[in-house]
């Protein structure tokens, strides 16, 4: 590797980790204090950054307690693409799912509280919206695919369908998750709901 190569290398994971560390200290004050009463400066003081080191990671509060899931979106389209070609595109999306579910469950007691907190604010729920928004244009390609259809034709509407009722599903088993003080296993709440429209083996 090129020394140019390896610098580039090492600051891009030194940053990664500030983004980290800078998300998981967003995230402990608005579990201990609530979204709406942490302020930027609240964090900055938390982490020992200034408001303009803050802001070199994060446009926002909101994107700081989102921290990494904006990725989250590619790892999803990586999935799905990986799944056996003639796997049919419902059962490809749970499979696909398989790897975010992981990631909601691995943490599991904090990750619940911070998707409640998510759910039940208004704003937050908005950008987590936005966020499948996106979602849909990453994983519309390999769907279609699936479909026969052609991605750029706009008037087929299948390929939209099968990942707008997926990522509902899992709207809805993350609503199930933080509603209940002892809930079934996340990955089991997705299989129930995802069931009420086909079979997923």
């Amino acid at each position: 590797m090129a020394p140019n190569q390896a610098a580039r290398g090492v600051r891009a994971r030194a940053r990664q980790a500030m983004r980290a560390e800078v998300a998981a200290t967003v995230q402990d004050l608005v579990l201990e204090r609530g979204y709406e009463e942490t302020t930027v400066d609240d964090i900055c003081t938390a982490a020992e950054i200034s408001r303009s080191t803050f802001f070199r990671y994060f446009p926002s509060k909101e994107d700081a307690l989102f921290g990494e899931t904006a990725e989250a979106g590619e790892h999803l389209r990586d999935a799905l693409a990986a799944r056996p070609a003639g796997e049919a595109p419902w059962v490809a999306m749970r499979r696909a799912l398989d790897t975010l579910i992981e990631g909601y469950e691995a943490h599991d007691e904090r990750t619940r509280r911070l998707t409640r907190l998510i759910v039940n604010t208004p704003s937050l729920a908005a950008r987590h919206r936005e966020k499948n928004a996106r979602w849909q244009e990453l994983l519309r390609p390999e769907i279609a695919r699936r479909l026969g259809a052609d991605p750029a034709d706009g008037s087929d509407p299948r390929a939209h369908a099968v990942i707008a009722a997926a990522l509902g599903c899992v709207e809805a088993a993350l609503t199930a998750w933080t509603s209940d003080a002892r809930p079934q296993a996340l990955a089991t709440l997705l299989d129930h709901a995802m069931g009420a429209f086909a079979r997923v083996e």
